[in-house]
């Protein structure tokens, strides 16, 4: 049997496989005592990072909605941390999720992928290097939030009104590259600040504009954000020499558990049909909004620039929607 070639029953088999060789690599590092030492000191950050990758690895939030507040102002990290390490456990559940897509034959869009990793690439240099240092971050997660939310109550009217979904993308020119482009260099950009964001903003081309099913945009933009999560971690190592100890400390503590989670959330999402996506996505937008609404204290800079965010995010969620739908065939 050829490698690509795996029955539906090997899933468990696969997510397994891949749990097993990165706990291997995990405990040689690390040594066992100390592997779970620092997973004991650490246990609220990998119960967070359970919830946080399984989502993940099924949606294309990211596990840093769920993250980034809880670390910020629950635990009492700072933002710049949350969003290293963001990046840094994306680079290792997504991944994750990733190869368990690939390997069970997910279907997925590559030349999506191509294109907005090139886009996404620079995108998340510019974040890291000018943006990140300049905006204050409950700024940053608060409009990030209402950039999902707007999104949702968009995701909402296309369900509600029942348009054709398209489960394939055969029209492939110089405008879908540039779009891939383009979406790309935005979504790196919120990655760069934020931890993550090329997921939902490729998301929002793929469905807004292509009206391509979930069951398809979504592992999509799962392998997009993975992708740009090592790239923005080996610039952030490599370039920028920023990598916390402690950071590091919160990496380690939670690797053995979205190797698991983040997999399990891909083939959970696999087995739900599009509707049942599109309708778990919005729910759990709706969750991060409500939560940063009580989390994140409402100083005037933050309700103006919430009311900014919210004109800017409609506006642009309703022109991709009423844009011309493309006439593709199923």
């Amino acid at each position: 049997m050829k490698l690509w070639q795996f029955s539906p029953t090997s899933k468990p088999t696969i997510i397994v496989a891949i749990a097993i060789i990165t706990w291997i690599v995990w405990l040689l590092l690390l040594g066992a005592q100390d592997a779970f030492s620092n997973l004991i000191n650490h246990w609220q950050i990998a119960i967070t990072m359970l919830f946080g990758s399984l989502i993940a690895g099924g949606t294309s939030v990211g596990g840093g909605a769920v993250a980034f507040p809880i670390f910020t102002k629950l635990l009492h990290i700072p933002a710049h941390d949350a969003k290293i390490f963001s990046l840094a456990i994306q680079s290792v559940g997504m991944t994750a999720a990733s190869l368990t897509i690939y390997l069970t034959k997910i279907p997925v869009d590559w030349r999506v992928i191509r294109w907005g990793s090139l886009g996404g690439a620079l995108g998340i240099f510019l974040g890291l290097k000018w943006l990140a240092p300049l905006l204050p971050p409950d700024i940053l997660k608060m409009s990030f939030t209402i950039m999902l939310t707007s999104f949702s109550l968009t995701l909402f009217i296309l369900n509600k009104n029942h348009k054709h979904k398209n489960n394939f993308l055969p029209i492939w020119g110089k405008t879908e590259k540039l779009a891939c482009l383009v979406a790309g260099i935005i979504g790196g950009i919120m990655s760069g600040l934020v931890g993550n964001g090329i997921d939902i903003v490729t998301f929002s081309v793929m469905i807004l504009v292509w009206h391509l099913s979930e069951k398809l945009a979504t592992p999509t933009s799962v392998i997009l954000m993975a992708i740009n999560a090592i790239v923005g971690l080996f610039f952030q190592v490599t370039i920028f020499h920023d990598f916390p100890i402690e950071v590091q400390h919160y990496w380690f503590a939670t690797i053995p558990i979205v190797v698991i989670a983040a997999p399990l959330g891909a083939v959970l999402c696999s087995k739900l049909n599009r509707s049942t996506i599109a309708n778990s996505l919005i729910v759990l937008i709706l969750i991060d909004m409500i939560s940063s609404l009580l989390i994140i204290p409402l100083r005037p800079a933050i309700i103006m620039s919430s009311i900014f965010s919210i004109f800017l995010f409609s506006g642009i969620n309703y022109w991709l929607y009423r844009l011309p739908s493309l006439k593709l065939s199923k």
